[in-house]
């Protein structure tokens, strides 16, 4: 799974650029045909094939293919082709035009490096994304991700204080309900959360009208099963999460089933029929919003995520997981007594 609150930057960056996609293909005419190429793979799921087709159709077009350099730092990040996701970046701060699109530039090549820089755990590739931020904030000052991001350079280069003050100024910047909001509040409370694996942070609202926030369940284990009725192994595996969840019933531990299903009576017909009582939520397919930022790619998957919110295991698959949800459940406990003793 991808690194959480860097996730969530590559989702924002995406949707900050979609208004610019009209003028960024290649205009040289060989690039233009490899750029088609290179679409085609896209389409196939060729990750490989299409960023080789997508870095010589830049070539051919002389750098100047900004949608060409996207796609380099999309896939370039996904297969971990550091040198290909740079240059890319590199590319798109001197493609652009005006100060709003320089920053976003910049913002976009300190993701990069701050992916880089938890793949290779490597403090010079987080000082260089907190220098790219502070450019983009130079032009741009009210840039809420671009604080948030900086914050997280500053917690991995284990700057708290400084990290703390953006992660207060992004929290002033967004709605009360935004889950990264939340996500910001326990970084401002517990900073090296910012330097662990954590779980992304989301709200959804499930079946029973409940909306169920990650960072609100702060103290309870979580496991996330994403499944689907037309998945063989998800109806298989069923029984097994139904068992869990009555096991761990009134324990400080919440099951949240995200089904892929796009058929939603069917999907509520099955889950009434299997007496599936614990929360459910429908996400429609692989491309929903929930199963994009877990990047499920295959069901059935579950998250177990731990009472401060740091995912500590996931499968494809049925596994025998009780084991490890006793042992979080029970340092939950942990954390409830110290937390009265405290009050």
């Amino acid at each position: 799974m991808r690194y959480a609150g860097i996730a969530l930057m590559f989702a924002c960056a995406a949707a900050l650029f979609l208004a610019e996609e009209q003028r960024e293909g290649p205009t040289n005419e060989k690039a233009q045909k490899t750029y088609k190429e290179a679409l085609e793979y896209q389409h196939k799921r060729m990750t490989g094939s299409a960023l080789e087709s997508f870095k010589k159709a830049d070539k051919q077009d002389d750098g100047h293919c900004v949608a060409c350099q996207k796609k380099m730092i999309e896939y370039g990040v996904d297969l971990r082709d550091w040198k290909t996701a740079e240059a890319a970046a590199g590319e798109l701060v001197a493609e652009a035009h005006g100060e709003t699109e320089a920053a976003l530039a910049h913002y976009q090549f300190a993701t990069v490096l701050l992916r880089e820089g938890v793949d290779k755990h490597k403090d010079d590739l987080f000082t260089r994304a907190h220098e790219e931020l502070r450019k983009a904030l130079a032009m741009t000052p009210k840039f809420p991700v671009a604080i948030y991001a900086d914050g997280l350079a500053l917690a991995q280069l284990k700057q708290d204080d400084a990290a703390k003050a953006q992660f207060e100024q992004f929290v002033k910047m967004r709605p009360a309900d935004d889950p990264d909001r939340q996500r910001a509040l326990r970084y401002i409370s517990q900073p090296e959360l910012a330097r662990a694996r954590m779980a992304p942070a989301f709200a959804v609202t499930t079946t029973d009208g409940q909306r169920v926030s990650l960072d609100d369940l702060k103290g309870k284990v979580v496991l996330i099963d994403f499944w689907a009725t037309w998945c063989t192994a998800c109806r298989e595996a069923m029984p097994h999460m139904r068992d869990i969840a009555r096991k761990f019933e009134g324990q400080p531990l919440i099951v949240l089933s995200v089904s892929l299903d796009s058929d939603e009576q069917k999907w509520k017909d099955f889950v009434a029929k299997n007496g599936m009582t614990w929360l459910q939520y429908r996400d429609g397919g692989f491309t929903g919003s929930l199963s994009k930022l877990f990047a499920v790619g295959a069901i059935p998957h579950t998250f177990t995520i731990d009472a401060d919110g740091v995912l500590q295991d996931e499968h494809i698959g049925d596994a025998s997981i009780e084991g490890k949800l006793k042992k979080l459940v029970g340092h939950a406990r942990e954390l409830q007594v110290a937390e009265k003793q405290v009050q």
